[in-house]
């Protein structure tokens, strides 16, 4: 199951996948310093605190898309997103988007040199339950849309003049 699926549509997810750096650089570079720590609503995470997330789940789904390929029924071992997200105090939005940035290029070279099969591997996730290769990649690619999503709609009252 994806829960970001809605957010996929029918869209390519290697495509959206391929295309995020360059939406997120986007979406963040004319964030002013104060713009990018200002949470979008009350208890809600900051620009920057978004682009830290991206590059944290970034190192994990990079994790998960390994162990899936290497490991027969692979079993995805969950995180708590809002455990990890209370170091991200330690970050600034630059130093997260070069970190999402590289690993991004490492998942995609690794994604693009997989054969059809690859991506009909079975795996699961405890939560979630059975799913596939591929449902894991639409997935990494619905989490992206919903975050540059989140982005875009601060974009028009935090970008600077």
């Amino acid at each position: 199951m994806n829960p970001y699926a809605s957010q996929l549509g029918g869209r390519d997810p290697l495509e959206v996948i391929a295309g995020t750096v360059q939406e997120l650089s986007a979406r963040t570079r004319a964030l002013s310093a104060e713009a990018a720590d200002r949470a979008l609503a009350p208890g809600k995470w900051s620009p920057r605190q978004i682009v830290c997330h991206l590059a944290d789940t970034e190192i994990a789904f990079g994790f998960r898309l390994r162990q899936a390929l290497a490991e027969p029924n692979h079993v995805i071992q969950p995180f708590d997103q809002d455990r990890w997200a209370d170091h991200y105090d330690a970050y600034d939005l630059p130093a997260a988007l070069e970190l999402f940035t590289s690993m991004r290029r490492w998942n995609l070279l690794l994604l693009n040199s997989l054969g059809q099969e690859d991506f009909t591997r079975p795996l699961s996730h405890p939560e979630r339950g059975p799913m596939t290769f591929r449902t894991l990649v639409e997935t990494m690619a619905g989490h992206d849309l919903n975050h540059l999503v989140q982005l875009g709609r601060n974009s028009r009252t935090q970008l600077t003049p």
